[in-house]
């Protein structure tokens, strides 16, 4: 750009201006076809002739093909626009351009064409040598697609409709939009503006999109035609969904699927509230054409059934998403539809057939029962995974509602087969029950699903809300599906290079999960190999059994958390309650608990404050200097608070204090921070603390203490597993200068919280051991070292390698905390390392170890973490075989249809051999396509399937070089909308 603006923008600006003029005398002195002198018609912006100028005969018959174009009319001093219907130009149909039909019938005087460049008004004959043929077949034989069936007076060429086709799925522009963009193609002035043709483009728009459907979907290749079309048969398939007869193996029914774990169908069904629809016409003057026939379900069925239950509420739920409370109290005076519900393939992100209904007073159980078994009709299944927001609660209850529906919807399946799952990113909004069962990461069979796929897909029909809220009722079922089947057509394409990258992520996930799995079972099998056993047993129990039948606790939830600093208040709590004569409770406000927890709180608030002067620098920005003034002024207030307590329940305190502990004490210098409150565990003796205290105040410490270390050890753990899940994010997700540095900032933070936690321990700690000495608590409250700080895929540093990492830190290129290194650093080849103490704790009652509950979540999520991921590459594996056969056998049915119709719509009357031509152009264009795709597929996947193979026998691929997938940016676009991370967090990362 700036070269173009240092030396070519005069230049570019006097060519531009030149186009205004005839340009070269050589272009002008004689008409470019039969060299009459001084031509003054050309093709306006030179569309399709360049500059040379005609006469008016020859400008008409240049353009006999090209009836479209604009022309333009040197009047002597400029050009002025023109138009060939003005000179005279008139298009004949049914006979080659140029030529004239003796029995030709002359169309309307303002027949108007609608084509990409523009509207036409334009003279056009219709041929009267076939006294049989339509004036609309004879339009669509010439590619004009005509608005209305008797007398059309306004066509549109194909490729207008097939350009506003692709600009209204891409970019959801409305066709008010397109043919407004059109007419001032045609006149920006508005002097001469063209007729109003946009009703009638929508007409033809609608008409195409039924047309298209049906076309693709071979009813033109069969005898019964379009009256013959089965419920759902015109929606795409996932070819990567399990297909009987189509692309799964014989006696597919028959194998043992324990063995296998790959063929179960997952099927996620939620909704859209901003899909609505206003009342502003009727059923009878715009009824659904086709009813069922694609991706909306049997809308006279479905009204039927929604009718038996018109008075039934809203779904509550246990979900905290505004979507679950809100859409019962939207406003829907004046609206026909509040919404619609749709059933994916939470697999493949692929629209299911008859599987999209409207809502009408939000999100109730009839609506979803209706839509969840129309998706599944005449679908042989053996595994059903249903992802769903509110599963919890819509499983209750689902096959007591099934009864309601018509017979051909009932769910002929093993119950006991079908598990009831929440998405991974609605999960933590659930309550604390629904977490272990309903979760993906927990479930056998499900890989690495997340079940997010549909609330991706309303991200695409979100744009067409604003469009279609006004669109009487078949026009808005029409419009949206064709969306829907333009969505599921370029999530076919994304699916060849995307599952291929998924694959290569799998086998490299799966390799890292898997080390790290085996390194953590090694260590701990040595140490406890019985209780190792016993939850590898106890996890497959929970995997492979329905949560409905399941009598077992989780094995990912903790059985008995430890004791925190909220419990021991609460215990203190209730023992500070004066019971009087008559029973009632009276509260003490000023209790030793209440003095002892503000102690606490000041300290926890002091190095906090510490911690953010360190981090601010020697020169904090002015922001920082606001904050930390602030949060000074708030603790100083409360020291006061404090010292005033401090008075009634240590009064003697200065006189039991060291020489050094009372010059601090004296000093009224200190900031905030760094005063010393003097508790009773400050105090040097126990007989100090006897004196200097109320009774039974150094007791409420130690216990108030104990809580407390308990409480920053649980932190410490919360902070590690958190640094684990944002450095994984952080590899997969975060590239660039700008992501990674962000990144860095959030590591930094997280580190800081870790070093704070160590910080509270070790002083909580500290002050158990002044007030309490040694005893029995220090098997489970250990001495907290540097070394110890570490996650479960984290390793102590050798000698060498802390030199190696303190000669880093001084150069400034290490920022994670010093003593540990992740598994992902680790040599090839090492799998033994032993776990940092604070993972587990001993209890001293029979003097054998017991491994912290904890440790145990920890081990059985990573055994199942790795188990996600193998199950994933053979599901990958399973749906790369099925895509490949399922495009073998489109190749066969197309070859089939090549000569499968013989009549006409099933009448005795033979279909003519031009008809026939086209049929069979058609089918045969389709086999070469789909042949050539599946043998594209097959020899571009060989290299990954033939790793993940080798992968999956166990052979060693660690030396082998890795493959280079490169997806194109088109492929994701239509790929995963929103990432979502594969690996199980605690509740607050994800918020």
């Amino acid at each position: 750009m700036r070269v173009f603006v240092d030396h070519h923008r005069e230049e570019t600006l006097d060519e531009w201006l030149r186009t205004e003029g005839r340009g070269s005398s050589r272009f002008y002195e004689s008409c470019a076809r039969c060299k009459a002198p001084a031509p003054q018609f050309r093709c306006s912006r030179q569309t399709c002739l360049g500059p040379a100028l005609y006469c008016e005969s020859c400008i008409v018959a240049v353009h006999t093909q090209l009836p479209t174009h604009m022309i333009e009319k040197w009047t002597g001093e400029f050009f002025k626009a023109a138009t060939l219907h003005e000179l005279g130009a008139r298009i004949q149909l049914g006979h080659v351009p140029g030529s004239f039909c003796p029995k030709a019938t002359k169309a309307h005087k303002d027949f108007v064409i609608i084509d990409t460049l523009g509207i036409r008004t334009v003279q056009l004959s219709f041929c009267g040598c076939d006294s049989t043929l339509t004036h609309r077949q004879q339009l669509m034989r010439a590619c004009l697609w005509p608005a209305t069936s008797i007398d059309p007076q306004t066509c549109a060429t194909f490729n207008a409709v097939q350009l506003f086709e692709v600009q209204n799925c891409l970019g959801k522009i409305s066709a008010y939009d397109f043919v407004r963009s059109l007419e001032l193609l045609s006149n920006a002035d508005g002097l001469t503006p063209p007729p109003d043709r946009r009703r009638a483009f929508r007409a033809i728009v609608r008409q195409y999109r039924m047309m298209q459907l049906m076309k693709r979907g071979g009813r033109g290749h069969d005898d019964s035609g379009v009256a013959g079309t089965g419920q759902g048969e015109l929606a795409l398939p996932c070819r990567a969904c399990p297909q009987p007869d189509i692309n799964l193996p014989d006696g597919w029914d028959e194998i043992d699927w324990d063995e296998m774990d790959e063929d179960q169908r997952h099927v996620p069904c939620p909704r859209n509230f901003k899909m609505i629809n206003h009342n502003v016409s009727t059923e009878a003057r715009d009824p659904v054409v086709d009813d069922g026939t694609a991706y909306f379900c049997n809308r006279a069925e479905y009204s039927d059934h929604i009718r038996k239950h018109v008075d039934q509420e809203e779904m509550s739920s246990c979900s905290g998403f505004q979507a679950m409370f809100l859409a019962n109290a939207r406003k829907i005076k004046g609206l026909r539809v509040s919404g619609i519900g749709g059933i994916t393939c939470a697999r493949h992100n692929m629209w299911r057939a008859n599987g999209v209904g409207d809502l009408q007073a939000g999100e109730r159980y009839c609506n979803m029962d209706f839509l969840f078994f129309s998706a599944l009709l005449n679908f042989a299944l053996m595994w059903l995974i249903l992802s769903y927001d509110i599963a919890c609660q819509f499983s209750k209850h689902i096959w007591g509602r099934m009864p309601g529906l018509p017979a051909k919807y009932h769910l002929n399946i093993n119950r006991a087969n079908i598990r009831w799952m929440v998405p991974n990113f609605h999960l933590p909004g659930h309550k604390k029950g629904c977490h272990s069962p309903f979760s993906f990461h927990w479930l056998w069979g499900a890989g690495c699903t997340h079940g997010e796929t549909v609330e991706q897909n309303w991200e695409f029909l979100n744009g067409a809300a604003a469009s279609t809220k006004l669109m009487a009722l078949g026009a808005r079922a029409t419009a949206l599906e064709g969306l829907l089947g333009f969505h599921n057509f370029r999530r076919q394409i994304a699916h060849w290079g995307l599952l291929k990258q998924r694959m290569a992520e799998a086998i490299k996930d799966g390799r890292a999960h898997q080390i790290s799995f085996d390194a953590f079972d090694e260590g701990l099998t040595t140490r406890m190999p019985g209780l190792v056993q016993e939850w590898r047993e106890w996890v497959d129990e929970w995997e492979t059994t329905a949560h409905e039948e399941n009598e077992k606790k989780s094995p990912y939830e903790y059985t008995e958390a430890g004791i925190t600093l909220k419990d021991v208040r609460l215990e203190l709590a209730k023992e500070e309650y004066d019971v009087t004569g008559d029973g009632t409770e009276v509260e003490r406000h000023d209790t030793p608990s209440t003095f002892i927890s503000l102690g606490l709180e000041l300290e926890e608030a002091q190095r906090q404050l510490s911690v953010a002067i360190k981090v601010a620098g020697a020169a904090p920005s002015t922001s920082e200097q606001l904050d930390i003034l602030k949060r000074r002024t708030q603790l100083r207030i409360k020291l006061n608070g404090f010292r005033t307590m401090q008075k009634s329940y240590m009064p003697t305190l200065r006189r039991y204090l060291t020489p050094s502990q009372r010059a601090i004490w004296d000093a009224d210098d200190k900031e905030p921070e760094a005063t010393r409150l003097f508790m009773p565990s400050d105090l040097s003796s126990a007989k100090a603390r006897t004196e200097a205290c109320a009774k039974g105040l150094p007791e409420v410490e130690a216990r108030l203490r104990h809580g407390e270390a308990g409480e920053a050890l649980d932190t410490l753990r919360h902070g590690l597993r958190t640094r684990t899940a944002t450095k994984k994010f952080k590899v997969r997700n975060w590239s660039g200068q700008r992501a990674l540095t962000r990144g860095q900032g959030i590591l930094r933070h997280i580190n800081i919280k870790i070093h704070a936690s160590k910080l509270r321990y070790r002083y909580a700690r500290q002050a158990v051991l002044k007030l309490k000495g040694h005893g029995e608590w220090e098997d489970r409250l250990r001495v907290l070292a540097d070394e110890d700080i570490r996650a479960l895929n984290e390793r102590a540093l050798t000698d060498e390698e802390k030199e190696e990492r303190a000669r880093l830190e001084a150069a400034g290129l290490v920022v994670e905390e010093g003593g540990i290194l992740s598994v992902g650093d680790v040599v090839t080849g090492e799998t033994h390392r032993t776990l940092s103490w604070i993972w587990y704790g001993v209890s001293a009652k029979n003097g054998d170890e017991k491994l912290h509950e904890a440790l145990r979540v920890e081990w059985c999520k990573a055994y199942s973490r790795s188990k996600r991921w193998r199950e994933e590459l053979v599901l990958l594996e399973e749906e790369m075989r099925r895509m490949i056969e399922f495009g073998r056998w489109a190749e066969k049915r197309w070859i089939a249809r090549a000569s499968a119709w013989t009549v006409m719509l099933g009448m005795t009357t033979p279909i003519s051999p031009e008809v026939a031509e086209g049929v069979r152009a058609y089918a045969l264009e389709h086999a070469d396509l789909e042949r050539r795709t599946w043998e594209a597929l097959a020899v571009d996947w060989a290299p990954i399937r033939q790793r993940a193979a080798k992968y999956l026998k166990g052979n060693d691929i660690s030396q082998e070089p890795e493959l280079v997938i490169e997806v194109d940016r088109e492929t994701l676009r239509w790929a995963e909308t929103v990432e979502f991370e594969r690996e199980e967090a605690d509740n607050d990362m994800y918020q």
